[in-house]
């Protein structure tokens, strides 16, 4: 059998330079990660004063930095990788970026986080901006030797480079707090590690249970209004007050159940919203872009309005709602859909009407229908519809509206066209998560998906417990949870919960599920139910969870 002839493999040509013979060579080599011969092949270039630029000497450095975790090239990276660096800095070079990374890493495998720090310090010499992973010898370094003092200084540096940490920082940092028992710098990592993902990853979550495992420091007696006013204005799923109760820590692993029941320790997690402040921010930035890009008397009008009618429990996306499926000429809004939302909404809502956001081009077809006029006309009359004006992109009222009244929105749009990208929030995520309503027709017939339950995320309750979702093949989903909680401290709010309730109802509920409060925990999605109050009701033998808007909810017990 023929074989395919060598002659096809590209070569170099024959008449090239010593320079670009030697490029050619140190790539092959580096693309097969072949130390000894990049090496080998430096030595001879440098026997032969060949002219070295800036791409050759980083290859190098990143062959060297590279090769640090093999035993048997660790020592020859080292003592090349330092020679190669001051080779290119005494040829007048200027490192850049990945120059200074590969050094802080053979630095940092020396063990000697002061230099490889030095290094990121003065990349401004060299008119060049640090990156995490230039960061990341001398901080793992630190940690690695318990030199917590340091490992904090160098976060303390990151952040005022403007550089964002990720979980395997964050996971460092914790560990060495959790080594030299560093309390509350142990507290402030877990919050960060709350914030920036939502499933840790296994070796995170080993450092989790060690530390809850090994501490025994005392935390802040239980303050019940305290907690859940914290709790409320953080959005639910966390309160940021630092460690609560005395007792001994009981940490497990387990599963939490479809409804956001742990299995271990039976408490129910919650949905978690954005903050107070993000959610200021969050609605000052909806309008402050809409006023740049609509006609500003409008949109003022409709900020105006909505301030005289914020008793709406949801807000839906007329168009979205009435076109879809509509796949006739012109696409006709269909009112019956429409009408089949308000209805869902208005009977599980104990009687509040939603608030329908609609272009007007869209009402005067509907107008113009004598079948439709009289409910169109029955709607304004009640409140249920705001029409926006000629030339205006209804998305900004709808999407304001909601934010500002803190309620569900009801509409299918996923949110990434370019007015959604303007935003830029981190918590826009979280945000759609926990208030978009989703919907479909089958043969006519409404069903409304709402909110997951509950968040998956850390979540710190009103006794203090915690619960970390710990990722499995699909970093976004769990594949377990760890419980750590303080059994005494949940029975202290379990008592003040039955002492509140006994106030009000003057009937004994100490055997009764453990309450929530706060935030609106969860929304209940089977039978596409929506829900006004915040704690649990029974509802046909089942548990529901009652949800309302924020401003309708007491921050603290009396």
């Amino acid at each position: 059998m023929a074989m395919a002839s060598p002659a096809n493999k590209k070569k170099p040509r024959s008449n090239q330079t010593p320079e670009s013979q030697f490029s050619y060579n140190l790539n092959l080599y580096s693309k097969s990660k072949d130390l000894h011969s990049a090496l080998s092949l430096y030595d001879t270039a440098i026997s032969q004063n060949t002219r070295l630029n800036q791409h050759n000497f980083n290859t190098l450095l990143y062959l060297c930095s590279i090769s640090l975790n093999d035993p048997s090239t660790k020592d020859l990276s080292l003592q090349y990788g330092f020679r190669v660096f001051d080779h290119l800095v005494s040829n007048g070079i200027k490192p850049n970026e990945a120059s200074i990374t590969a050094v802080a890493r053979l630095a940092a495998a020396k063990g000697d986080g002061d230099y490889a720090f030095d290094l990121v310090k003065n990349i401004g010499v060299y008119n060049e901006l640090p990156r995490l992973r230039t960061y990341d010898p001398a901080l793992f370094c630190y940690c690695e030797n318990l030199e917590g003092d340091k490992a904090y200084e160098v976060e303390e540096h990151i952040g005022r480079m403007g550089v964002g940490l990720e979980e395997v920082e964050i996971a460092a940092l914790l560990k060495v707090s959790v080594e030299t028992r560093r309390e509350e710098r142990v507290y402030g990592y877990l919050q960060k590690l709350r914030k920036m993902v939502r499933c840790v990853r296994e070796e995170t979550a080993k450092v989790i249970e060690h530390w809850f495992e090994v501490f025994e420091g005392n935390g802040v007696e239980l303050d019940v209004g305290l907690v859940r006013e914290a709790v409320s204005r953080n959005g639910g799923g966390w309160h940021g007050l630092g460690w609560i109760g005395k007792e001994k820590w009981v940490v497990g692993r387990g599963s939490v159940n479809a409804g956001g029941k742990c299995c271990c320790c039976g408490e129910q997690l919650v949905s978690v919203d954005i903050d107070d402040d993000e959610t200021e921010r969050f609605a000052e930035s909806v309008a402050g872009l809409a006023m740049e890009r609509e006609v500003k008397a409008n949109f003022s009008e409709f900020q105006n309005w909505l301030e005289k009618h914020a008793n709406y429990e949801a807000i839906m996306d007329g168009a979205n709602i009435g076109l879809y499926q509509q796949n006739f000429a012109e696409g006709r809004v269909s009112i019956s859909q429409l009408d089949a939302v308000i209805k869902d909404l208005y009977n599980q809502s104990g009687k509040k009407r939603p608030l329908i956001i609609l272009h007007n081009k869209r009402l005067r077809a509907l107008l113009q229908n004598p079948s439709t006029r009289e409910l169109i006309q029955e709607w304004i009359e009640k409140d249920v519809l705001y029409t926006t004006p000629h030339g205006s992109n209804d998305d900004w009222y709808w999407l304001y509206a909601a934010v500002k009244l803190r309620c569900l929105l009801v509409t299918n749009d996923e949110m990434r066209d370019h007015i959604f990208e303007l935003l830029g929030s981190d918590f826009f995520v979280k945000w759609k998560e926990r208030h978009q309503v989703r919907y479909t027709f089958v043969k006519g017939n409404l069903e409304l998906q709402m909110p997951p339950l509950f968040s998956i995320g850390i979540q710190e309750s009103e006794n203090g417990s915690w619960h970390v979702p710990v990722a499995g093949d699909d970093n976004d989903s769990p594949q377990s949870w760890l419980c750590i909680s303080r059994p005494r401290s949940c029975d202290a709010l379990k008592e003040a919960a039955c002492m509140e309730k006994s106030k009000d109802s003057n009937d004994c509920c100490c055997n009764s599920k453990l309450p929530t409060f706060g935030r609106p925990e969860s929304l209940e999605s089977s039978k596409h139910k929506l829900h006004i109050r915040d704690s649990f009701q029974e509802s046909d033998g089942k548990i529901i969870a009652l949800t309302g808007k924020r401003k309708e909810r007491s921050s603290s017990p009396s």
